[in-house]
């Protein structure tokens, strides 16, 4: 079974729909390529996927450890370059509990870091993470 399905809305705008859940996402070509920017860009989503991914990543890590990341949250910057036109960065701040001991930092960061998406972008493009215990 497919993972999406995607229709060509025109105007430089897509419609994907997760094929298992039903739910939708809209892209549009970011205003600086002869878009909208109405929505995700498509390398908005792949920015935002890595943030997301990484935090799940961390999530099954602390559920597994009793450990409580509920609140916790992160920003996302993405850095294109032009010729080729593409990500060159991808910035990413989390906030975490400061409660959170030397060894369960570590334990996530680590965890964070070795996330899918991660792992599945060109290394050409840097992955710069902060891990900032705040909360």
């Amino acid at each position: 079974m497919p993972t999406a399905s995607v229709r060509y809305a025109g105007h430089l705008r897509t419609e994907a729909t997760h094929v298992a859940s039903g739910t939708t996402i809209l892209t549009d070509a970011p205003l600086d390529n002869h878009g909208r920017g109405e929505a995700f860009s498509p390398t908005d989503l792949v920015s935002a996927a890595l943030g997301s991914c990484m935090m799940t990543i961390m999530g099954i890590v602390a559920e597994r450890h009793g450990l409580e990341l509920a609140g916790t949250t992160f920003e996302v910057t993405k850095h294109m370059v032009a010729e080729p036109r593409r990500i060159a960065q991808i910035d990413v701040q989390f906030h975490l509990p400061a409660a959170l001991g030397a060894k369960e930092r570590v334990m996530l960061e680590n965890a964070a870091r070795t996330c899918p998406v991660a792992l599945s972008l060109n290394p050409e493009v840097r992955q710069e993470v902060q891990f900032i215990y705040d909360l």
